[in-house]
């Protein structure tokens, strides 16, 4: 008679399949009954009021949670390609489309273009896609893959240690944040997404009409 397989022998596994997902920046989509989603709490004060874009969140950006409330994002640091030492908060009284990134990730690669077309359309000095290089291979590897990809419309920013991955709660790659003009988080995509669609456009200029 076989040995009957002990119930723990099947956990390394479903372990390994997790963290290839999350190494690979691979997302698990929230359904639309998750395009409304509580604030988790970051130790800032939150402000009614996400909802209001709630409508723009569908079609192809139908994994695009929205912030029930807005709380303010991290004042994260990070460099830009000639090595200029920046902070997020620079960016406040802007609309921001923070996007992270990886020359090694598959996801990020398909987006990239999208993301250069969205700059390219809505770019200004009342909007940017701010596109975060988490690569360790730093500025020159990141610098070829915006160029490999059709995406020197945006500019190039990094930030090696990949701390800012932690400091905005984003457990994987590519992730990327809506933030409205007072520094407050509007909503997240997590996974990749058609930035340049219809959709994603309405989603920015609506954004961009709030004051």
């Amino acid at each position: 008679m076989s040995e009957a397989k002990k119930p723990g022998s099947i956990r390394f596994p479903i372990i390994g399949l997790a963290a290839a997902a999350v190494i690979a920046g691979i997302y698990g989509f929230s359904g639309p009954e998750r395009k409304i989603e509580p604030e988790a709490g970051l130790g800032a004060p939150a402000t009614p009021g996400g909802s209001g874009l709630r409508a723009y969140a569908t079609g192809t950006l139908a994994a695009f949670v929205i912030k029930a409330e807005r709380k303010l994002v991290p004042d994260i640091a990070f460099a830009d390609g000639s090595g200029r030492n920046l902070k997020l908060s620079a960016w406040k009284g802007r609309v921001v489309l923070l996007n992270m990134w990886a020359t090694w990730c598959a996801p990020c690669r398909k987006e990239m273009p999208a993301l250069a077309a969205l700059q390219a359309k809505l770019g200004s000095t009342d909007f940017e896609v701010v596109a975060v290089s988490v690569d360790r291979k730093g500025v020159a590897a990141s610098s070829a893959f915006l160029t490999e990809n059709r995406a020197t419309a945006l500019k190039l920013y990094v930030e090696p240690t990949a701390g800012i991955l932690n400091d905005m709660q984003a457990l994987g790659l590519p992730a990327t944040i809506l933030i409205d003009r007072q520094g407050r988080e509007v909503g997240r995509m997590l996974g990749p997404a058609e930035w340049d669609s219809p959709e994603a456009v309405k989603l920015i200029q609506a954004a961009l009409a709030e004051k």
